[in-house]
């Protein structure tokens, strides 16, 4: 059965990402690409890519995680560094994406829940969520239900299927945020 076709009876399965699973991650993001506005990337990488992208993200010791439904991966997320200049290293932004027809099923809340624990078992106080579409509602209240708070909008600074495109962006303190 096709993903999408049936509800999720019970909570997708939330495990690190291997080498088995790009394909999947490589299909879920190309959709995104090619239809959507989440990402502003405009050509969908392959599977090399994906992998060598998922390689440095776990060469950085930051988590890559895959939601599996009945065996079939349904969805994936990732934490990189949010900026490369050192001083941003206690901050780190979050990547979610979900499987066309999957959307609604608990599958990014489960993925985003589990990433922001390994996230805060890590040395990082801050994880930015970086939402490509102030129009892409269903990210913006998964964020929120996760304590994410609306900081700001950067305006048309992408132009993609030939429309201009906001930046939402989002912020959640991890463990102690700026606490400690």
């Amino acid at each position: 059965m096709k993903p999408g076709n049936a509800p999720v009876s019970r909570p997708p399965l939330v495990r690190e990402a291997t080498r088995i699973d790009f394909d999947a991650i490589a299909r879920i993001y190309a959709h995104y690409v090619e239809h959507a506005l989440a990402t502003f990337e405009e050509v969908a990488p392959g599977v090399d890519e994906m992998r060598a992208r998922h390689a440095a993200v776990v060469a950085a010791r930051l988590p890559y995680l895959v939601a599996e439904v009945d065996g079939a991966v349904v969805g994936y997320a990732y934490a990189t560094a949010y900026r490369a200049r050192s001083a941003y290293r206690h901050t780190i932004e979050d990547s979610v994406y979900i499987a066309d027809g999957m959307h609604g099923r608990g599958i990014g809340m489960a993925l985003l829940s589990a990433l922001i624990a390994r996230c805060e078992a890590g040395p990082w106080r801050q994880v930015i969520a970086v939402i490509g579409n102030s129009g892409n509602a269903g990210s913006i209240a998964l964020h929120a239900r996760l304590g994410f708070e609306h900081v700001g909008v950067l305006r048309k600074v992408g132009f993609k299927h030939g429309t201009w495109v906001d930046t939402v962006l989002m912020q959640r303190p991890l463990g102690n945020g700026d606490t400690a």
